[in-house]
């Protein structure tokens, strides 16, 4: 057996120090002996929990149907005899697809062979490894050149890392049916060689922190764990020594390969990425994706080297990461779609079923888990998918309520954050963030508002077709950085039409927003502010956003307050990309015979102008819409020659890449400013009935009572005379400071860094 490597990098002396396998001599050895007793399975699936599984077919329905599924499945592919094509495609594409289905077959069907004790899905998997050792080795890089890392099988080596991540799972099941020499020619023609491709042969992918790099430290060190080879461990757990990348060096999406001292490995993916409180810095979609290799390595060295302790890293932040994954989901349970983001990917996903078993075996056995597993519908086919559903057949759910939360960004917790209000229906998010790594967008300060699931105020999310080969090869399209990345794409400022940073990855990943204070103790006025200083340089921008439930409106309403404060004359842009059917605009507005784009650049270009309007007063202008059979209503406190446009996406975009959204955009000429305004759901329609409730706004006007660099008031009348007036102190966020304001002819106090008066 090979020993375990001692990484001496200054950075991981005081990780080394906390793995009892380093500590001396005497352990090390002690480790060893355990080592070459491991029985197989004992990676994901264990050897007793194989036993106890059998103990109980046909007593857990949640149990009994994942495995009639899997088992369907897996035999109708087994007719089908083992097809393993020339790759030549990209995602979506026939090669493609069928290596991805090969490998969840393998997985499966050593499931299967566990469980049932059936030597038919055995050989089925080990005629697969043949099948593959036969044609990897002499197997050029892949015919599509696109990737700054071609896999062999995939024109991706992020698709050669998930292949064998599940691979090693399924030779982890069949070890014991192999003869010693079919393992040890599976291992030098197949695993080996794998395992080596993704890492020496692929430095720029695999030494990395990023969602890629994941999964291929991951891919090296379940296989190694199979295999039992300390060098392929110690290589996944922290990285190659020697990788040859110049700092500098982009990928495919013009993110940095290398960052000036930035480590390396599987560990260094669990330190640097999550927040304490398990917030992923390139956002829950790709948390979502990168959660799978995540917990199954870490399930895997618990089980196989369990003095490691690595599923403990960083306090526990993967179960951690589990939680923060539920909160950053909509009612549906679909995630907020941040930065490169695919909207309607679920809680329903495969690696969160994954995610919601491991999290609920490996934790507290939280009985909320368990609520979510009830509405996934399945478990996995091992101990812990077992425990899940013994649970559930016991009546131990209990319902998760997602809360208001914040979390903090950066590995810990300091480079600004994201939150989410919640109050009955409605959820806010408010993301004032670092970058988010290469899949990060330019859009501080940006907010999005969803009612019962539905979008309101939207994220456009990522603009790509996800395995839809006839939609670029199913990878990301251009207009993904000439639109969804830029900042006008976002409900956030633009000022001078240049996206924050200038569109700039190198000088965005430099800074970040800060938290100012937030606050949900309050069920019926919850609120965050964050300011944002580094997005124009000479600029300060500063966003209040409460969430107030009050008698005065029909539902929860959402105040807006955004304080520019800027040494130089500037236009400012702030859009709201509203989804629905626009029925009332307030204002009085131009519609051109012919549409023509706003702009030329950062994200203006696929700007379509459908309205202009040139307001000739102070006062409120509203625009009224209809998403989902409820009405909506967007006020804004606008000022004389301030402009309001009616805008869609789509212009410069031939290929019909983007979606043809709606939005309103208020733009103003000015130094210093504060934009107001308040979003406000209200009544709806039945189409059945035909009857329309509540169609019109309760807002009567929106006042800026006050601002200077103390305080900022603003004052909401509706139609019934009814008055809130906010307040925000702009330098104290102290929750115990008393302040006190005249305002509206009286002295008005309240303590804490934000009040709200009704009159």
């Amino acid at each position: 057996m090979q020993s375990l490597k001692i990484t001496s990098t200054p950075a991981y002396k005081a990780l080394l120090r906390s793995y009892s396998i380093f500590s001396t001599v005497i352990v090390f050895l002690a480790i060893a002996c355990q080592v070459q007793a491991q029985t197989h399975p004992n990676l994901i699936l264990t050897k007793q929990g194989v036993e106890d599984i059998r103990a109980q077919l046909g007593n857990l329905p949640v149990f009994d149907d994942a495995l009639a599924k899997v088992k369907a499945e897996v035999d109708a592919e087994m007719e089908l005899g083992i097809l393993t094509p020339v790759p030549k495609d990209f995602s979506g594409g026939y090669t493609h697809e069928r290596h991805k289905l090969n490998y969840a077959m393998a997985q499966k069907a050593g499931l299967l062979y566990q469980i049932l004790g059936d030597e038919k899905y055995a050989k089925y998997v080990r005629d697969m490894f043949f099948q593959y050792a036969d044609m990897y080795v002499d197997l050029p890089r892949h015919p599509q050149i696109r990737s700054y890392a071609r896999g062999k099988l995939f024109w991706q080596s992020l698709n050669e890392s998930v292949w064998l991540v599940f691979m090693a799972q399924a030779y982890d099941t069949i070890y014991t049916y192999l003869s010693d020499e079919e393992r040890q020619d599976l291992e030098q023609r197949l695993f080996k060689p794998v395992a080596d491709f993704i890492s020496i042969e692929n430095p720029q992918y695999f030494n990395r922190v990023h969602n890629h790099s994941t999964w291929g430290t991951a891919a090296v060190g379940m296989i190694g764990l199979v295999m039992d080879d300390d060098e392929l461990i110690n290589r996944a757990l922290y990285g190659l020594d020697d990788d040859g990348i110049e700092l500098g060096t982009k990928d495919d999406d013009g993110g940095f390969l290398k960052v000036e001292g930035q480590q390396a490995g599987f560990i260094a993916n669990l330190e640097e990425p999550f927040s304490p409180e398990g917030y992923f810095t390139e956002g829950p979609y790709y948390q979502r994706y990168a959660m799978y290799p995540f917990l199954v390595f870490s399930v895997g060295v618990q089980n196989a080297r369990p003095e490691l302790n690595l599923l403990a890293h960083k306090d526990n932040v993967l179960i951690k990461a589990v939680y923060s994954l539920l909160n950053l989901s909509d009612e549906d349970g679909e995630f907020f779609p941040l930065n490169d983001g695919q909207g309607r990917m679920s809680y329903l996903a495969p690696e969160l079923v994954t995610a919601v078993n491991m999290a609920y075996y490996y934790g507290n056995q939280d009985p909320t888990l368990l609520s979510i597993a009830e509405k996934q519908n399945t478990v996995l086919l091992d101990q812990t998918g077992l425990a899940v559903a013994m649970a559930i057949k016991n009546g131990k759910a209990k319902p998760y309520v997602k809360p208001s939360v914040n979390y903090g960004d950066g590995p810990n917790g300091n480079q600004g954050g994201i939150s989410v209000l919640r109050s009955d229906s409605l959820e806010l998010v408010f993301k004032y963030t670092a970058q988010g790594l290469s899949h990060g967008h330019y859009d501080k300060l940006f907010y999005a508002l969803y009612d019962n699931g539905t979008d309101i105020l939207q994220d456009y999310g990522m603009s790509r077709f996800v395995n839809i080969e006839k939609k670029g090869g199913g990878n990301y399209l251009k207009e993904n950085s000439t639109w969804a990345k830029q900042t006008v794409a976002h409900n956030t400022l633009v000022q001078n039409q240049k996206s924050h940073f200038g569109g700039e990855y190198e000088v965005g990943s430099q800074h970040h927003s800060k938290l100012y204070f937030f606050d949900a103790s309050n069920k019926n006025v919850q609120v965050v502010s964050a300011t944002e200083e580094n997005a124009y340089p000479g600029t300060m921008m500063h966003r209040t956003m409460a969430v107030i439930k009050d008698e005065a409106f029909e539902k929860p309403i959402v105040l807006d307050i955004f304080r520019v404060e800027s040494g130089s004359q500037n236009t400012y842009d702030l859009p709201f990309y509203y989804m629905g059917q626009i029925l009332e605009a307030t204002f009085e507005y131009d519609a051109p015979n012919s549409l023509s784009a706003l702009g030329d650049d950062h994200g203006y270009q696929h700007l379509y102008v459908e309205g202009k309007g040139l307001l000739k007063e102070s006062g409120l202008s509203q625009i009224t819409w209809m998403q989902d059979h409820n009405y909506y209503t967007l006020s804004l406190a606008t000022q004389s020659d301030d402009e309001l446009l009616l805008t869609r996406i789509g212009a410069n975009d031939p290929e019909f890449n983007l979606r043809r959204d709606p939005g309103l955009m208020l733009r103003r000429e000015n130094e210093d400013t504060v934009f107001v305004s308040v979003v406000e759901p209200h009544g709806g329609y039945n189409p059945v009935t035909e009857r329309s409730v509540n169609a019109n706004s309760h807002v009567k006007s929106i006042t800026l009572l006050a601002t200077n660099n103390n305080y900022t008031a603003v004052e909401i009348l509706t139609h019934e005379d009814k008055k809130l007036i906010f307040f925000v102190s702009n330098n104290d966020n102290s929750k115990t400071q008393a302040h006190s304001l005249n305002v509206v002819g009286r002295d008005i106090a309240w303590t804490g860094p934000y009040g709200l008066f009704k009159g």
